[in-house]
């Protein structure tokens, strides 16, 4: 064997086992829903906590009046919950416009922050900070600026936080709301039902642990005044506080029948600047980690760091590799015993992508389509190829941003 072949079958053995791992995860997730939909959430009727529902803001005026008077029509006591929005240094409408939503419901909690360059301006997670120091909630709630949950989803979530003490934050599903816009949100949509959310059901099916994915979820207030709130230098600071409730002993759960509706990127260019930035923000949350593998303190969150150095470093590595060899192969550069074995392997890939994600898509009636089957097959060979490039972005503007010692600050995704 030449080294080109040793190079393509360290490659091919990469990409399957984490392939395979994936429809572990997919199968796993799928037997998690179905058991869910059966089962009953846990009813606080009459014994509701006091939530405090915080909302960071940055320049948000296209969709901040939209997201604040879904959260007032929540079906939760409205004296038992709070709103909070931090405005967050915006150089917009949002301050006129969330003051004519305090005057039109003058009887519900709802509260204004508005920041300057002094005191906000420094991203997400510090403008979380100036709304907990504010927040009264025994338990703590977190939307983006640009979601409509549903009347139901903070009901859900307390019931399920409330009726177990090993839950240290129960998280929500997220859909698209704008999933017709373009065929980029096509994409995106499948993409959040069959990668995101059932990759969180099967987690939490087989270790009991998943991800808070930013917003739709909710935090007991302990927890974070014992870790002293979120981490101002992380841009991903969902996944960074995940970890640190997992160190504290306590299980993060999904509930799928709590769900919230958000505006995605519609246009490649703002698409790009988001996932970049998710890039950028768990692999500093993986650097920052890492050293966890080889502590015991470390043992509950060791899959969640191997999982996503699998994911950021030996499956972005190998498919550079795999589809570099292909191509220089394929040129007369380089000649490999295993093409035609890899081409092979390939194909099977792409049979088991589509139907593994098809099938996830079954989950929602109203996602079975001709149209969403003809879709995955075109997102294997573009938009999945796209991710590559995103990630290695995502190490340029990490490496770039930590020799510079750049402060953290607002990477705002453009509303529609």
């Amino acid at each position: 064997m030449t080294v080109a072949d040793y190079l393509s079958l360290f490659a091919v053995i990469c990409i399957w086992g984490l392939l395979l791992v994936n429809i572990v995860l997919i199968i796993a997730g799928y037997i998690y829903y179905l058991r869910n939909e059966r089962r009953d959430i846990p009813d606080i009727k009459g014994v509701e906590p006091f939530v405090s529902i915080m909302v960071p803001a940055h320049n948000e005026g296209k969709v901040i009046v939209k997201t604040v008077e879904s959260l007032l029509a929540f079906n939760y006591p409205h004296d038992r919950y709070e709103v909070i929005v931090i405005n967050d240094n915006s150089s917009d409408n949002s301050a006129e416009l969330l003051q004519n939503v305090q005057m039109k419901y003058p009887d519900r909690n709802l509260t204004v922050i508005n920041t300057d360059s002094e005191t906000g301006g420094k991203g997400k997670s510090n403008a979380l900070n100036i709304g907990f120091e504010k927040s009264r909630g025994e338990y703590i709630a977190i939307y983006d600026a640009d979601n409509t949950p549903e009347k139901n989803a903070l009901r859900y979530l307390i019931g399920e936080i409330t009726h177990d003490e090993r839950l240290g934050a129960v998280i929500g599903k997220f859909r698209t709301r704008n999933r017709n816009a373009s065929w980029l949100t096509r994409f995106i949509n499948i993409e959040t039902l069959s990668f995101q959310w059932m990759a969180q059901a099967g987690r939490y099916s087989l270790f009991k642990l998943c991800t808070i994915p930013g917003t739709n979820f909710v935090v007991r207030r302990s927890i974070l005044t014992e870790i002293g709130g979120w981490d101002i230098k992380a841009v991903a600071e969902d996944t960074e506080i995940s970890f640190r409730i997992y160190m504290m002993g306590y299980r993060i759960k999904f509930q799928s029948k709590a769900v919230t509706w958000e505006q995605e990127p519609q246009t490649l260019s703002v698409w790009f600047k988001q996932r970049s930035r998710w890039a950028k923000g768990n692999i500093y949350v993986i650097l920052k980690n890492v050293p966890l593998l080889f502590q015991k303190k470390g043992r509950p969150i060791r899959f969640d760091i191997l999982y996503f150095l699998s994911i950021y470093f030996l499956l972005l590595s190998s498919l550079l590799l795999s589809d570099t060899l292909l191509i220089f192969n394929f040129l007369g550069y380089v000649h490999t015993t295993l093409a035609s074995f890899s081409t092979t392997l390939w194909l099977l890939a792409i049979i088991l992508f589509i139907t593994g994600t098809f099938i996830t898509l079954s989950t929602e009636k109203d996602e079975i389509s001709l149209s969403n089957f003809l879709f995955i097959m075109l997102m294997y060979v573009t938009y999945c190829q796209l991710w590559m490039v995103v990630a290695v972005y995502g190490f340029y503007i990490f490496l770039k941003d930590t020799i510079l010692k750049r402060e953290t600050k607002w990477y705002k995704t453009e509303r529609f």
